[in-house]
């Protein structure tokens, strides 16, 4: 073919993948009961699970249809949607079946706030077609009417079969139970410190709601936790208390993480502890959307954390160096940036055709100091040449080096060279 000079030993396989790529976390889990939502297992040793939230109006239907579906399309095995008003209850069963139209199964979580007693009781078609309820402990009544209204939603949940997420927010914190807390606190001969008591008061609440939610007949395979907080130490603090106290399954997430790089990094870092420690079934990244953003983004953040640190395989990762002095050019920043949103856009068709193609490794690499080594670690990679290099890309494929690309097509000739590696390597799927 013009433009590429074959190696002699192009057939040639050698499996050099460094470990780290492919190969899963050797991390202990924290124990804890599975939950089935709409067939969809977590906890219990069960893949961790991501999910995300609209933010469209619900009673919106074409809307937050459209979103839910971007949402899921993206990877989100689980979307919460609003449920704030009477049109909204009103229009959960509109949503869900228009989702069954488009052949989009993802179930959808009814996340309630105050009135949320009402709403189920009222529309128990609402209650019928969501496969998940969050329930907040501190927004769900005041003084006399809390437990009554708690266990109103929890009794309509074990009617419907539901389970429910039970997710304190350190901003809508039970401030009775705070109080009381840092009262006995101040009688201590030795006081632990306020934020201390901040910790503790929130993980009461969860895990007193949970056993208020068992007396009312809940079952404990029916529900998950969750402690949102937005600093990073004190959710790594309040997780570890939490997996210390209790075997329920634990949704992991930073509420109001921020916007941008700020909201991705302290997230991960978070999560990241968390999860490395065996800690967390489910996970969301609360990013902040930019103006006219892509909500999708947070759902590509939490895979790409998951992945990079070998819990599960979403789609193909591309390794690219950050370039030097000696990439002078942009072309391999431009060629890697290509390559991975041509991954992405692949992956749906991929995912329903091959198995295991989420697991490849792609390398593009900026010069020969580390590019024909990073190229050769990866399943198929690239190594352009540098400011002043001769001006062929050798290309490696399972570490054996298979051909040398050169000319102006080098970037439409290596994917067409991804293409051909998906369909040779991974097993085609049994089409129903």
């Amino acid at each position: 073919m013009i433009g590429r000079d074959w190696n002699d030993n192009s057939a040639r396989r050698v499996a050099t993948t460094f470990c780290h790529y492919n190969c899963p976390m050797a991390t202990q889990r924290h124990h804890t009961r599975p939950v089935t939502v709409a067939g969809l297992t977590i906890g219990g040793g069960a893949p961790i699970v991501v999910q995300s939230m609209t933010n469209t109006d619900t009673a919106d239907v074409e809307s937050t249809t459209r979103q839910v579906r971007q949402l899921a399309e993206a990877g989100s095995e689980l979307v919460r949607i609003t449920v704030n008003t009477a049109e909204a209850a009103a229009a959960v069963p509109r949503i869900r079946e228009r989702l069954e139209q488009l052949r989009c199964t993802v179930p959808l979580i009814g996340d309630f706030h105050f009135n949320g007693h009402k709403l189920l009781q009222e529309f128990p078609g609402c209650a019928e077609a969501l496969a998940k309820y969050r329930i907040n402990p501190g927004n769900v009544g005041r003084g006399s009417k809390r437990d009554p209204q708690f266990a109103e939603m929890i009794e309509i949940a074990c009617r419907n079969g539901k389970p429910v997420r039970i997710g304190v927010n350190w901003g809508s914190l039970d401030q009775d139970l705070l109080v009381r807390l840092m009262d006995e606190n101040s009688r201590q001969s030795e006081p632990r410190s306020a934020q201390e008591v901040m910790r503790e008061a929130i993980v009461r609440s969860a895990l007193d709601s949970a056993g208020r939610a068992v007396e009312l007949g809940l079952p404990r395979e029916r529900i998950v936790l969750s402690a949102k907080v937005s600093a990073v130490q004190d959710l790594i603090a309040v997780y570890g208390e939490l997996a210390r106290r209790c075997e329920f399954a634990l949704h992991l997430g930073l509420t109001e993480a921020g916007m941008g790089s700020k909201g991705i990094v302290a997230s991960s870092a978070a999560l990241a502890i968390l999860l490395q420690q065996g800690i967390g079934d489910t996970i969301r990244i609360s990013l902040t959307p930019e103006p006219g953003g892509d909500r999708t983004r947070e759902v590509v953040v939490a895979q790409e954390l998951l992945q990079t640190m070998g819990l599960r395989s979403f789609t193909p990762l591309v390794t690219a160096c950050p370039g030097c002095g000696r990439t002078t050019s942009t072309y391999f920043q431009t060629l890697a940036d290509r390559i991975q949103r041509h991954l992405r856009e692949r992956m749906p068709q991929w995912r329903d055709t091959y198995d295991g193609v989420e697991t490849m490794t792609v390398a593009v690499m900026g010069c020969v100091v580390n590019g024909p080594g990073e190229s050769k670690h990866a399943n198929i990679g690239i190594s352009l040449p540098g400011t002043g290099e001769r001006p062929v890309a050798p290309v490696y494929e399972d570490g054996a080096k298979t051909v040398t690309l050169k000319g102006e097509h080098i970037a439409e000739e290596f994917q067409e060279l991804v293409e051909h590696y998906v369909a040779r390597t991974y097993a085609r799927r049994a089409q129903p």
